[in-house]
């Protein structure tokens, strides 16, 4: 079955919202969606530079957001409803040191890091974490993990106008339920976490469900308002050669505290569910797909994962958003056309909305990511007039 069905399939044309859901349910569409993944900065600045971009991109304190550039390459885009999830409220920024190169400091979880002033802007250097032990857990957690913290209130007017945004948008709608394991890293180290996981796994164990009784707290807040497409979490837990702990771990440890969280979603009428997870998920997709979450995001290549082999094992239990090598863009024309090629038989069966699998780098040209776009938007089906339309490629020939 190929669920491209071209332009006038559909009259009035789908919007933005209706092919997310139908791509995403293997219906017919009219195109498949158009969705990425946003760009690393010094890409972006380094368009705005050259003059591919409008000025007006540039914000007063010189950044360059993501959606404004998706929007000029004409790819659809998420709206957002969400409870107040994650660590509050935060600290002020405390600096500890400034060099010509670097900025040390406290962040407002009291992470200490070092993050470089110029150059290509890299994975911060982490020197100090707030969680070591049961001690500092227990102190991090009556600071920042209060499900009954004021800050956690959406006052009533903003809750109304996010409930009529998620009921009448024209673009899909998505919640967020944060991380499970990825925050836990973030606040312990991955060095303290992987040691405690052996040395004390209860500790782990304690802080995720944790997590997952504030989530069961705090989403129905939103939940029972809102009409949503799809829910979001982020972990980022995986290196090349797999997850960072052992799925065994995660298996005793964490999926029976992320099941009660994905069934209340699922009793809300969201049946779209992914995280954004680096690195190879191999071993965790069916641990994910067991407790409730269908789909991977961004399915790195490099790092293992084939879209095409995934798709063929797990079938339609299994959505993708990405698979499309990043790598690939360095290569040329003909690189990028083969890894299309690749990908289209996949894609046509459904449930599969292919795009850059990270964040489009730096070194990318201009002119390549333009044919990436355009040949991309042929191959889910879209009219060559409508690419032709996105601000971007107005003046652009292939």
């Amino acid at each position: 079955m190929d669920i491209r069905q071209g332009e006038g399939y559909f009259e009035p044309e789908l919007t933005p919202r209706e092919r997310f859901n139908r791509t995403m349910h293997y219906q017919h569409v009219d195109y498949v969606s158009h969705l990425e993944f946003g760009y690393w900065p010094e890409l972006k600045e380094d368009w705005w530079k050259e003059g591919f971009l409008p000025a007006s991109f540039k914000q007063p304190d010189g950044s360059i957001p993501d959606r404004l550039v998706e929007e000029f390459f004409g790819i659809e885009q998420f709206e957002t409803f969400n409870a107040r999830i994650g660590a509050l409220p935060l600290r002020p920024i405390e600096i500890v040191e400034e060099t010509e190169t670097t900025v040390t400091f406290r962040d407002g979880l009291g992470v200490l890091r070092q993050e470089q002033r110029t150059g290509t802007r890299t994975i911060p250097h982490f020197l100090e974490f707030p969680i070591h032990d049961r001690a500092s857990w227990e102190a991090f957690r009556d600071e920042f993990l209060d499900p009954n913290h004021p800050a956690r209130v959406i006052p009533e007017e903003e809750l109304r106008e996010k409930e009529e945004m998620s009921r009448k948008s024209t673009n899909p709608v998505s919640t967020s339920f944060g991380s499970f394991i990825g925050w836990i890293r973030d606040w312990m180290g991955f060095e303290t976490l992987a040691y405690t996981s052996m040395d004390d796994p209860d500790l782990i164990e304690e802080m995720v469900i944790h997590l997952s009784e504030m989530l069961l707290q705090l989403l129905p807040e939103v939940l029972v308002r809102g009409q949503f497409d799809a829910a979001a979490g982020w972990e980022d837990i995986c290196f090349n050669s797999g997850p960072i702990l052992n799925p065994r771990f995660f298996a005793e440890r964490i999926m029976p505290h992320m099941r009660p969280v994905m069934h209340m979603l699922r009793q809300h009428g969201i049946d779209v569910i992914w995280t954004d997870c680096d690195g190879n998920v191999q071993k965790l997709i069916p641990l994910w797909l067991d407790v409730g979450l269908n789909c991977m995001f961004p399915l790195e290549v490099h790092a293992g994962n084939d879209p095409v082999a995934l798709k063929k094992e797990y079938g339609r239990d299994l959505l993708i958003r990405g698979g499309f090598n990043k790598f690939v863009l360095y290569e040329g024309r003909e690189a990028i056309i083969k890894e299309l090629e690749r990908l289209e038989p996949a894609v046509a069966e459904g449930g599969f909305i292919p795009h850059v699998d990270h964040r489009c780098p730096g070194g990318v040209s201009f002119d390549t990511y333009c044919y990436y776009i355009w040949e991309k938007c042929h191959m889910l089906g879209w009219p060559e007039e409508k690419i032709k339309s996105f601000p971007a490629l107005q003046h652009w020939s292939p």
